[in-house]
């Protein structure tokens, strides 16, 4: 058994879904990833694991026994440290001979265009309520023209969004503009996944609070976004297969049995999301309004 890496060696099972001209274009390939929790973790792992090579990565937080449940660097053994810091440690562990840039303070206005410079691909892994510089940042990609790719964990499922350069931006999509932060919320729920499908099995509501933050989560779905976005960045950076752009986008979801995929011209502009964002924004609204228990 060898105790030295090689490149080839370690990642030659990937060939035959792709050729070896296209493993080596991966290996020189350089993805940025914005935080470390459930989805972004286990973004950068899959990716390595695919034999890309190259990456920048941002999270200013630590782990913390909230993380268990999802987050793949979050164990005993990393409590309190840093979530960069564990996970380009796990990522060199895959391939030492990897480059990773960390972000150990995340991703500000001062620090985004170093943030994105160079890379080939961005995936979006920031925090649901991260609203400000996730709107700065996929501003950023497109004034760049860098492909960005964002796959939601919802429920035990995922819902994908592709904002490719040229195309439809996340800002025309999603029509934050300066809004209040209620506002953006609402239409990032709806925008990213309009079909619903995680909607039916919620067990107890009251586990989405807007007000404290928080919302609940699964292993399941942070990895399925894992298989899903690492796909698309495979499609993506070898400039091979389908990459449908927003508006158009996917959802599926592992507990219904299900795959939707969602066409909306005019993203939250279009008619039915208007309405879908009037009828969540009165019942958030009221939910908000309400005394806590």
């Amino acid at each position: 058994m060898s105790t030295s890496f090689d490149y080839g060696r370690a990642f030659a099972r990937n060939l035959g879904w792709v050729t070896p001209d296209e493993q080596a274009a991966l290996r020189g390939k350089r993805v940025a990833i914005a935080g470390g929790g459930g989805v972004g973790g286990v973004y950068l792992l899959t990716l390595a694991r695919l034999g890309v090579a190259s990456f920048h990565i941002a999270d200013f937080d630590t782990f913390d026994l909230v993380n268990f449940n999802r987050q793949v660097g979050a164990m005993m053994s990393t409590l309190d440290q840093p979530k960069a810091e564990v996970l380009a440690r796990m990522a060199k562990d895959i391939n030492p001979e990897i480059g990773i840039r960390i972000f150990e303070q995340g991703i500000n206005p001062e620090n985004l265009d170093a943030f994105l410079d160079g890379v080939d691909l961005y995936v979006d892994g920031l925090d649901f309520f991260a609203f400000d510089i996730r709107q700065r940042t996929f501003a950023a990609c497109a004034a760049r023209a860098i492909p960005a790719t964002t796959v939601a964990p919802l429920g035990m499922g995922a819902a994908l969004l592709n904002f490719m350069p040229g195309q439809m931006s996340f800002d025309e999509y999603f029509q934050w503009g300066d809004l209040p932060e209620l506002d953006k919320a609402i239409r990032f729920v709806v925008g990213l996944a309009p079909a619903g499908l995680h909607r039916p099995y919620l067990v107890l509501p009251a586990a989405v609070n807007f007000k404290e933050r928080r919302g609940p989560s699964t292993i399941m779905a942070c990895q399925l976004c894992a298989g899903i976005a690492a796909t698309e960045a495979l499609k993506i950076l070898l400039r091979r297969g389908e990459v449908r752009a927003a508006p158009h986008g996917m959802q599926f979801d592992a507990y219904r049995n299900k795959l939707t995929r969602t066409w909306r011209p005019g993203g939250n502009r279009n008619p039915l999301h208007r309405l879908m964002i009037a009828v969540a924004k009165r019942q958030m609204t009221r939910e908000l309004q309400e005394p806590s228990q």
